[in-house]
């Protein structure tokens, strides 16, 4: 076993221990000894393939061993001085009041201020409510164990995140566009060597306030906030923290490059609107290591903008090279996603070692005719899936925006090709093994005019069915069949999987006279 660093800071690292057929969870759990200078400072069970380590000290020199592996040292980053929150008036445990609530972002504010270029912020154990605090750079922000950063119930005197700043770039967004929303609790826009780290929780306050009551409107002229929002951030690490109830998606690093997720947990009941867990969207070198998910919407959803309903592309940025190892998707709406905000493009993406436990899809690609883009080289390999609706999807008929169900998106007949035709290309999928699936294994309905693939799955084994699975559509789409224990079917999609047998057409069944009508 080769144990190797996820990502570190100076109090905190994750380590992952890969072994032999461990995807999330190691199981027997491996008993290890964390030492320093020779005297043993920890000792206890990994149940996870990314562990993490809480409790250490700055630019210190520690051996982690654990049978079977050679021992693995690693030193800790020097930290240039520490500072609580307290120091400047934060008060833990106060009343959620929108005073208290801006008296503590102030007092953070000033902590921030206060804290030496590559310092770390301390929150410590206990329930801090404040109002939106934004992040800079060279800033570690650690939450000690029993720490919870709350937003408050109210939303007086929220501030806003206006769509574009003054050269005219975009900050605030909503579904991939410019616009303008509230400040996420925790934000940074233009941050560099920004980590966020500890055991403790960010607490989006999505259940307490009336962000779910209104999930597409807007009040005040703005859209819902994310739970942390990153906006053209570099060199970025989130490790070790729950993330919940957020107003609307929970992570959401926007045009962000070189960002790295570690051992996260992140959390919202499984009917709040739009609480998609992690949305990197017009981002570069992503990865996102050991988190688990149970949200309300799409687990992980990889996005590269759209455009606007005249063309406008200025906004638009792809999303390359993503990776995802060694997670755990539980319920929501999909596993991986891609899309359906894709008009900048999505390439290199790669999902490994992860398992997936009751998520309606488990790799879903979607889009639909005027979003251009091009999704290409998405990977999917040794993944379990347990209670999936429809393992694989692509969907090019998506009935998303308020013309998602007019004739121009849904009409299986070709359509002229521009540079808004959206197109996928190559995806692999190898070594997947299912249990009580329901509607079927793979359905892709791509585009008559630029049909889908190369598609090729290999190796995917379906274990069980769900015997009171009932048939449903397996894509968003009009005039689909309801499938139930089915295999691969494809239309205008080029699908390869040796051992299975793949249905060509069937998918769509005849649409109606008025095709732009709802049905």
């Amino acid at each position: 076993m080769q144990i190797r660093i996820a990502a570190r800071s100076p109090r905190m690292v994750a380590l992952c221990l890969p072994r032999p057929g461990a995807r999330y969870h190691l199981s027997p759990p491996l008993p290890y000894v964390l030492s320093a200078g020779g005297a043993v400072v920890a000792e206890g069970l990994a149940d996870r393939v990314v562990l993490p380590l809480d409790g250490l000290d700055p630019a210190t020199e520690y051996t982690f061993a654990t049978p079977g592996s050679t021992p693995f040292s690693f030193v800790t980053p020097a930290c240039a001085g520490l500072v609580d929150i307290r120091d400047f008036g934060a008060v833990m445990d106060g009343p959620d009041t929108p005073e208290a609530a801006a008296l503590n972002a102030g007092a953070i504010g000033a902590a921030i201020a206060a804290t030496p270029r590559g310092g770390t912020l301390r929150v410590p154990a206990g329930t801090v409510v404040s109002a939106p605090v934004a992040l800079r750079s060279d800033l570690t922000l650690h939450l000690v164990a029993g720490a919870v950063l709350a937003a408050p119930t109210s939303r007086e005197g929220w501030p806003i995140l206006p769509a574009r700043d003054a050269a005219g770039q975009m900050l605030g967004s909503w579904e991939g566009l410019p616009e303008a929303c509230f400040r996420a609790p925790l934000h940074a826009v233009g941050a560099a060597r920004l980590t966020i780290c500890g055991p403790g929780t960010l607490d989006g306050g999505g259940d307490r306030g009336d962000w779910w009551s209104w999930p597409k409107e807007r009040r005040e002229g703005a859209r819902r906030p994310r739970g942390l929002h990153l906006v053209d951030c570099t060199d970025t690490v989130l490790m070790g923290f729950t993330i919940r109830n957020a107003p609307s998606w929970t992570v959401h690093p926007q045009g962000c490059d070189r960002l790295t997720a570690a051992c996260l947990r992140i959390e919202a009941p499984h009917d709040s609107p739009n609480t998609d867990g992690f949305d990197p969207e017009m981002c570069r070198d992503v990865q996102i290591l050991g988190t688990h998910f149970s949200v309300g919407d799409d687990c992980i959803a990889i996005k590269a903008g759209k455009r606007g309903p005249q063309g406008e592309d200025d906004h638009l940025r792809p999303t390359e090279r993503v990776e995802i190892r060694h997670c755990l998707m539980e319920r929501g709406h999909g596993g991986v996603v891609i899309g359906s905000e894709m008009s900048g493009g999505v390439r290199d993406v790669s999902v490994a070692h992860c398992e997936m436990v009751g998520t309606d899809r488990g790799l879903r690609i979607k889009t639909r005719r005027g979003r251009g883009g091009r999704v290409e080289n998405i990977a999917m390999r040794d993944v379990t899936m347990d209670g999936v609706l429809t393992a694989f999807t692509a969907n090019g008929h998506y009935f998303c925006d308020p013309d998602g169900h007019a004739a121009p998106v849904q009409d299986r007949a070709p359509a002229p090709v521009t540079r808004t035709t959206p197109g996928v290309g190559r995806i692999t999928v190898e070594n997947v093994e299912i249990r009580n699936l329901s509607h079927a294994v793979g359905a892709f309905l791509g585009l008559p005019e630029a049909p889908f693939g190369p598609i090729t799955l290999r190796d995917v084994r379906v274990l069980s069915l769900d015997p009171a699975a009932r048939p449903e559509p397996p894509v968003m789409a009009d005039h689909v069949a309801a499938l139930r224990h089915a295999g691969l079917i494809a239309e205008h999609a080029t699908v390869e999987a040796p051992g299975h047998a793949v249905t060509t057409g069937g998918l769509s069944l005849p649409s109606p006279a008025n095709a732009t009508e709802s049905p």
